[in-house]
């Protein structure tokens, strides 16, 4: 455990450590699988554990880097659109894609804003919006809001934990990201029982 505990003691102290999980973080905005709610998560436990990197640190990164990837899924969407390659076409893509294009027309605002705190929506609703012309300046605005709020939102999950959870980083940081997983499957969970709800009511 020591060693371990050296470890992340070591990755925390890197001037590499914040560059890193925004790379991760912006792959995230393309791509669900790769652990970008996980890197902002276990960085905000390590925050608190080992006092480094610093959490207002951890936050600004990651709302950075998450913005910067959801705005580039709306230029994807805007100067592509969302049927010209094989993978939108997918049936769980494209159903994703018209149920994102749906909500748009409704309240832009609001799911542009939710979305960002759903892996697999996001993407869909970013690249939607782009490919609908949603206005650049009420996109922006709203991607810059949630991205800093979701960054915020992670990285004081990580945080939390690590200050009431004993046993020390490693500790932390896994029961941190455990927690922030178990409440990622729940969001999706509820919602995946909504749209149930609706289409059979409908």
């Amino acid at each position: 455990m020591d060693g371990v505990d050296g470890w992340l003691a070591a990755i925390a102290a890197s001037p590499w450590a914040l560059w890193g999980m925004a790379a991760l973080v912006f792959a995230d905005a393309f791509l669900v699988v790769v652990p970008g709610e996980a890197a902002v998560t276990a960085f905000g436990a390590l925050a608190v554990a080992h006092g480094t990197p610093p959490l207002v640190g951890v936050v600004a990164v990651a709302g950075a880097a998450a913005f910067a990837g959801d705005a580039c899924c709306y230029l994807v969407g805007r100067a592509v659109g969302v049927e010209r390659w094989a993978w939108m076409r997918g049936p769980r893509v494209a159903a994703a894609l018209a149920w994102a294009r749906a909500r748009l027309e409704r309240n832009a605002a609001v799911v542009l804003f939710t979305a960002r705190f759903v892996p697999f929506a996001r993407l869909a609703v970013n690249l939607a919006a782009g490919a609908a012309r949603v206005h650049p300046g009420r996109y922006l605005g709203v991607a810059a809001l949630a991205a800093l709020a979701w960054a915020a939102y992670q990285a004081v999950i990580g945080a939390v934990v690590a200050a009431f959870v004993p046993g020390g980083p490693v500790v932390a940081v896994v029961v941190s990201i455990i927690v922030a997983v178990g409440i990622g499957v729940g969001i999706d969970l509820v919602l995946a029982r909504r749209a149930k709800r609706r289409a059979a009511a409908g």
